[in-house]
C-alpha cells in the first residue's frame, strides 16, 4: 500500500523541485542586467565617483595620522597635533558625506533598475503560451517576479557594488604601505596567498548553497501557492495533517540550504579575522629587530586595518553577489524560454482561405504532448454570423479547438484562419481583439465592478451602465454599495455564481467583438436569474459569430450547425432537427439526458442559446 503512495509523492516532489540549471558566468549574467541598469546611468555614475573619491579619502587619513604623529613629537608642538587632528575630522567628515550621496544613488539605481526588471518578467511571463503554464507551478513563477528579483536587489541595497571601491583601496594600502616601509609591509602581507586560495575555496561552494535556497524558494512558494488554492479541499477530505507533513520536508530542505550558506560565510569571516590578527602580530614581531617611527606604525596599523576590512567586506558583499547571480540565473533563464509568441509570419508565406468566411480550421492536427494527438484532421467552416455548438463526450476536444482559435496554443499541423487570414499571420494580440469569451469557470480580479467589466481596459462608467443596460441586468448590480464602483474581492467571492455569470457577459458584450465564444456559459441557477442570464444572451449573440461549447444539450438545440466531436474527429454535423433523424452520436448523447432527468422532480429548463432568433 505504501509504495504507490511513494512513488506518487516523488512525482509531486520532482512536480515543486526545479531542476538545477547550467551554472552561468558571472559576467554573462551582468551582460544581461546592464540593459536594464543602462537606462539610469546618471545614478550609476555619481554612485562611482563618490565610491572613488571616498577611497581615495580613507587612503589619506593614515597619512595625516602619519605626519601629525612625527611632526608633533619632533617639535613638541601641541598646534601640530590640533591642526592634524582638525584636518583629519574634516576628512572624515567629507568620506561620511560621499558615503551617504553614494549610498541613496546606489539604493535609487537599484530600485529603478529592478522596478524595470520585474515589469519586465511579468510582461514576459503575462506573454508565455498556455502550454508552458502546464508544466510549472504556479508559486516558482512567483517566485521569479518577487524572490529572485529581490535577491537581485540586494547588490544594490547592500552595497555590494561597492566592492569596486574595495578593490581600489587594497591596490592603494599595497602602494602606500610598500612606499611607507617595504620590509614591514611584506611580513604583514606574508598571508596574502592564503586568503586568496581560501576565497577560491569559498566561490564555488557558496555559490550552490545560494543556488539551493533559491530553488527551495520556489518550490515552497510553488507548494504553498497549491495548497491556498486548495485548502477547502484539503479540509473536506481531512488532509491537514498529511499536507502539514509535506510542507515540512519542503521546509526542512529549505532551512538546511540555508543553513549551508550560513556555514560557509561564518566559516569565511572567522578565517579572515584570524589571518587579520595573525598579521598585526607578525608586524608586532618584525619591530623586535626591525626600527620605525611611532607615526610610521601607527599608520602600518591603520592601513593593515584598511586592507583587511575591505577583504572582510569583499568576502560578506561576494556572499551577497553569489545569492544575486543565483537569482539572475534563474531570472534570465526565465526568459531565455523560447516559447514566446513567434512574430507574425509574413503575409505572402501565410495559408489563405476564403474571406468570406469569418472562421477556418482546415485539416487541423493538435496534441498537448508531442507524442499525442487530441484532434485529428479537423475541417471546420464558420460564416460570419453563423452559431456552431461544439457537442461531444468528455475529452472529445471541445474546448481544445476554442484555445486553437485563440492562439492559446499552437496547431502541429494545418491551418486556423480568420476571415480568410492565417492565424499565425496575425499577432496574438490582434488576433485576439476578434474575439470575446465567456468562460465556464468565470474569473473576476480584485478591483471595481466597472473594472471587472471593462476586463483590462480604462472603465468608461456610462459605457459599462450601458453594456448593463442592454442586457437588462443593471438593476442586478446598481443597488450595491458603491453602484458601479462597487469592491470586488479576490476571485469575486462576495458576488454569488450567477452574478458573476452575468458580469462575464457584460465583459464580452463591453468588448464588443465580431465572434464570441461560449464555453457552457449557462450554469444551474434560480429561475429569476436564469431568466436574467437567457436575456443577457440574446443581447450578447445578435449580430455576431458564436462558437458555443455546450454539454447541456438542450440549450443548443437553435444554433444553425451543430458540431459533434468524439476522440478528437469530428463525426457528424447539422442542425438538431437533422442529427436527431440520423440516429448517431448526437441522438445518443441527446436522449441519454432526457432519460437522466426522466423521473426527476421538474426544474426550470435551461436557458436556450439563441432563442429569440430561432
Amino acid at each position: 500500500m505504501n509504495q504507490p503512495t511513494s512513488r506518487g509523492q516523488k512525482a509531486l516532489d520532482a512536480y515543486h523541485r526545479e531542476a538545477q540549471a547550467e551554472l552561468v558566468d558571472d559576467r554573462t549574467l551582468a551582460t544581461q542586467l546592464w540593459p536594464f541598469v543602462r537606462p539610469h546611468g546618471t545614478w550609476l555614475w555619481i554612485s562611482l565617483v563618490s565610491i572613488v573619491l571616498c577611497t581615495g579619502l580613507a587612503l589619506v587619513r593614515p597619512l595625516i595620522m602619519l605626519h601629525a604623529i612625527d611632526r608633533g613629537l619632533a617639535a613638541r608642538d601641541p598646534q601640530v597635533f590640533f591642526e592634524g587632528g582638525l584636518l583629519f575630522a574634516l576628512v572624515a567628515a567629507l568620506e561620511q558625506v560621499l558615503q551617504f550621496g553614494q549610498t541613496y544613488a546606489m539604493q535609487v539605481l537599484g530600485a529603478r533598475s529592478m522596478s524595470d526588471l520585474r515589469r519586465h518578467v511579468f510582461g514576459f511571463v503575462g506573454g508565455l503560451p498556455l502550454s508552458y503554464f502546464d508544466r510549472q507551478p504556479v508559486g516558482r513563477l512567483v517566485t521569479r517576479v518577487t524572490n529572485d528579483v529581490d535577491a537581485i536587489q540586494e547588490l544594490f541595497s547592500s552595497g555590494a557594488l561597492s566592492a569596486l571601491g574595495d578593490m581600489i583601496r587594497l591596490v592603494g594600502v599595497i602602494v602606500l604601505m610598500l612606499r611607507l616601509d617595504v620590509q614591514l609591509s611584506l611580513v604583514a602581507f606574508a598571508a596574502m596567498p592564503v586568503v586568496g586560495l581560501f576565497m577560491l575555496w569559498v566561490r564555488r561552494r557558496a555559490r550552490e548553497a545560494f543556488r539551493s535556497i533559491r530553488s527551495e524558494t520556489a518550490r515552497m512558494n510553488a507548494n504553498m501557492n497549491e495548497q491556498v488554492n486548495g485548502v477547502a479541499l484539503i479540509q473536506a477530505f481531512g488532509q491537514e495533517e498529511a499536507k502539514a507533513l509535506e510542507f515540512d520536508g519542503i521546509n526542512a530542505a529549505y532551512r538546511d540550504a540555508n543553513l549551508r550558506s550560513i556555514k560557509y560565510d561564518a566559516i569565511q569571516d572567522a578565517a579572515i579575522d584570524a589571518i587579520s590578527a595573525i598579521s598585526l602580530a607578525s608586524i608586532v614581531v618584525a619591530l623586535g629587530w626591525h626600527g620605525a617611527s611611532f607615526g610610521t606604525v601607527v599608520a602600518l596599523t591603520a592601513y593593515l586595518g584598511q586592507f583587511f576590512e575591505p577583504i572582510s567586506m569583499l568576502a560578506q558583499r561576494y556572499t551577497l553577489l553569489q545569492s544575486a547571480m543565483s537569482g539572475a540565473e534563474r531570472v534570465f533563464g526565465l526568459l531565455a524560454v523560447p516559447e514566446r509568441d513567434a512574430p507574425p509570419r509574413d503575409p505572402s508565406e501565410a495559408s489563405h482561405g476564403s474571406s468570406e468566411l469569418e472562421l477556418e480550421l482546415d485539416h487541423v492536427f493538435f496534441g498537448y504532448k508531442p507524442d499525442f494527438d487530441v484532434l485529428h484532421d479537423i475541417q471546420l467552416q464558420v460564416r460570419p454570423g453563423e452559431r456552431i455548438a461544439l457537442v461531444g463526450p468528455t475529452g472529445s476536444g471541445k474546448t481544445t479547438i476554442t484555445a486553437l482559435l485563440l492562439r492559446l496554443y499552437e496547431v502541429r499541423q494545418g491551418a486556423v484562419r480568420i476571415r480568410g487570414r492565417d492565424a499565425i499571420s496575425l499577432g496574438r494580440d490582434e488576433l485576439r481583439r476578434s474575439f470575446a469569451v465567456v468562460p465556464q469557470d468565470v474569473q473576476l480580479f480584485s478591483g471595481t465592478l466597472a473594472q471587472n467589466v471593462a476586463a483590462g481596459e480604462a472603465p468608461d462608467l456610462e459605457r459599462v451602465r450601458r453594456v448593463l443596460e442592454q442586457m437588462q441586468i443593471l438593476d442586478v448590480f446598481i443597488g450595491r454599495q458603491g453602484g458601479l464602483e462597487a469592491k470586488v474581492q479576490p476571485g469575486g467571492s462576495n458576488f454569488s455564481s450567477g452574478e458573476r455569470q452575468l458580469i462575464a457577459f457584460a465583459r464580452a458584450l463591453y468588448r464588443d467583438a465580431p465572434i464570441l465564444i461560449l464555453d457552457e456559459a449557462t450554469a444551474s441557477v434560480d429561475s429569476e436569474t436564469e431568466a436574467r442570464m437567457q436575456r443577457a444572451l440574446e443581447a450578447l449573440l445578435r449580430g455576431r459569430t458564436a462558437i458555443i461549447v455546450a454539454h447541456r444539450l438542450s440549450t443548443i438545440r437553435s444554433v444553425d450547425r451543430i458540431v459533434v466531436l468524439q476522440k478528437g474527429h469530428i463525426i457528424e454535423q447539422g442542425a438538431h432537427e437533422e442529427l436527431m433523424a440520423h440516429g448517431g452520436l448526437y441522438a445518443a448523447l441527446y436522449q441519454l439526458q432526457l432519460a437522466r432527468h426522466a423521473g426527476a422532480e421538474e426544474a426550470p429548463a435551461a436557458p436556450r442559446v439563441g432563442v429569440a432568433q430561432a
